[in-house]
């Protein structure tokens, strides 16, 4: 059965390799996969740009991922 994008990422999920260097593809939905630790290092909070705006990308205490703008 198809899944929808919109679906979240399914727990029962064989066990997933995401590369910290490089690019991977999460064999469920197909699109790439990236390792949080790739893009936040030792830090627990990054900011990304998107179309010339920054966005912080926060681990929280109950580690948790917050985009913010």
């Amino acid at each position: 059965m198809a899944r929808n994008s919109l679906e979240p990422h399914p727990h029962e999920t064989p066990a997933l390799s995401p590369v910290r260097y490089g690019r991977s593809i999460d064999p469920v939905s197909g699109l790439p996969l990236i390792d949080v630790a790739a893009l936040l290092g030792t830090e627990r909070e990054a900011v990304l740009l998107h179309n010339g705006e920054c966005y912080r990308l926060r681990v929280t205490a109950n580690n948790r991922l917050i985009l913010t703008k």
